[in-house]
């Protein structure tokens, strides 16, 4: 599972990187809170760790935004601050844990461990000999490993979950983009063929006049 973790403390952001490695995570290290937005931007992370007080963007505003534009990546906020209001404000922006420092390392990993449970990031779904794992959103066929943006692992997740059966455009902006801004049925489509492209197979069927459908053989 792979861990973005933003901390500015050089010897606090070592000593967590080196334990979480030690735990089986891959982790990479921010300073920079705009560094780090940049990284998440680019990147795909399972996780993020996030502390508030670092330098340009702060952690309060970095989820913000990444909750704003739809990115439902987990985030525990690692802070000193200790105050009510600051842990309000943490979960108010979408946080999925707050822990306040000073901590023990092995409390972080039990609350990492839980929340792995919850979302149930490390779940595979294997189909036609490959493997896809949605939460981290990787596709691994053979010895290769596909790395595939959010939405593109969350749309091939709900034609996988329903396999067979015809859907429309419509029905993957419903079901997939819920209340975040919604796109065109163009939009739709250039996912399908960027997803098609995946592939060695043609797995996605076009219906005319109706939609897709997903054949797993």
């Amino acid at each position: 599972m792979k861990i973005l973790l933003l901390e500015d403390d050089v010897i606090l952001q070592e000593i967590i990187e080196e334990f979480l490695e030690e735990c089986g995570y891959e982790v990479e290290s921010y300073f920079d809170g705009e560094k780090a937005l940049d990284a998440i931007g680019t990147g795909s992370y399972d996780m993020l760790l996030l502390d508030v007080n670092v330098p340009n963007i702060d952690g309060f505003e970095i989820l913000s935004y990444l909750r704003e534009i739809g990115n439902t990546t987990p985030a525990i906020y690692i802070t000193s601050l200790a105050g009510i209001e600051d842990l309000k404000k943490g979960f108010a922006l979408g946080a999925d844990d707050y822990l306040r420092k000073p901590f023990e390392l092995e409390e972080l990993n039990a609350r990492i461990e839980h929340i792995v449970r919850l979302y149930r990031l490390q779940e595979e779904i294997e189909f036609d000999g490959m493997k896809f794992i949605p939460k981290a959103h990787q596709l691994i066929v053979g010895d290769d490993v596909i790395e595939m943006r959010q939405k593109e692992a969350q749309v091939l997740e709900y034609f996988i979950r329903n396999a067979g059966k015809i859907i429309s455009c419509d029905e993957i902006i419903e079901n997939v983009w819920e209340d975040e801004n919604v796109p065109t049925h163009a939009t739709i489509r250039t996912y399908i063929k960027n997803l098609r492209k995946m592939f060695t197979k043609e797995y996605f069927n076009n219906i005319k006049g109706e939609g897709y459908r997903f054949n797993i053989v």
